[in-house]
């Protein structure tokens, strides 16, 4: 990963058109003056044993990984780092100096800086915890909650054992609640937070009544189209702080640009909109 002349990097997926990460980081490339391009890489999965030492062959300083490709991607690295390792998938592979490839999972990390972003002064532990789904995503919440201290997180999933799995590999903070019951469950939280695809643009909304919800709780989606869900609609007119997911696709993104690039970029205003103008 040489500091010097023009800076490869890219999205491998399938698909991977949708993605915003080439705007994101293209415009830091541009605003920071560095010589260089973020590319789509459409890969089958098939063929993901060829493309990651083809990085390595072109040039590129590294990637990211999204679906399907972010659990078995993992076989292919030389080395992963401990978090991606406990959530199970890897979202940034940087090329190393001597050519091989490591692997990380930033999606966590940037999940929790987005709730910085919106209230500076949380803290994992200030309260009781509640993950809706169960999936990858809710995993990687799950670790990077617990890495910064959270005691008390309630998981609730449509598929109970699903749920039941993560609680049993994660320990005695980990716990879950019926999904039945999520309604109820929000009642006395300091952070609830959908990590399910209810909500997104095509999809039906996340059903759930938010009548017992706290002004005091925040309230995060990691869903990002739309960029405010119905969810987090209700949620503000109760008087709660609302995140969405654009915050975590902008923080994990700022971690692997700093790993390719050397600067650790910025989330500015500027950006936010031009981002939002690719909605």
């Amino acid at each position: 990963m040489s500091a010097n002349g023009f800076g490869l990097a890219g999205i491998i997926g399938m698909p991977v058109a949708h993605s915003r990460s080439p705007a994101i980081h293209n415009y830091w490339l541009n605003a920071h003056g560095i010589p260089g391009v973020y590319v789509p890489l459409a890969v089958q999965p098939e063929r993901l044993k060829d493309a990651l030492p083809g990085l390595v062959a072109l040039g590129f300083r590294g990637c990211n990984v999204t679906m399907p490709h972010k659990q078995t991607a993992m076989a292919l690295l030389a080395r992963v780092n401990d978090t991606a390792r406990r959530i199970g998938a890897v979202n940034t592979i940087v090329v190393e100096e001597d050519g091989t490839l490591s692997g990380f999972n930033n999606d966590g990390n940037g999940f929790v800086q987005s709730l910085r972003d919106a209230r500076e002064d949380w803290r994992a532990e200030e309260g009781p915890i509640l993950l809706l789904g169960a999936g990858g995503a809710s995993r990687a919440v799950v670790v990077a909650l617990l890495e910064n201290g959270a005691r008390e997180i309630l998981i609730a999933n449509r598929t109970a054992d699903k749920a039941e799995a993560l609680a049993k590999e994660f320990g005695a903070n980990v716990r879950t609640v019926a999904w039945a019951d999520r309604s109820a469950a929000v009642a006395d939280k300091a952070l609830v937070v959908n990590c399910t695809d209810r909500g997104m643009v095509g999809k039906d909304a996340l059903e759930i009544d938010l009548s017992r919800l706290k002004p005091s709780t925040l309230v995060a989606d990691l869903i990002y189209t739309p960029l405010e869900t119905r969810f987090l609609a209700e949620a503000r007119t109760r008087g709660c702080k609302t995140v969405n997911g654009l915050g975590l696709l902008l923080n994990q993104a700022r971690i692997a640009f700093k790993a390719w690039f050397g600067v650790m970029p910025d989330v500015t205003p500027d950006l936010i909109k031009a981002i939002e103008a690719t909605f």
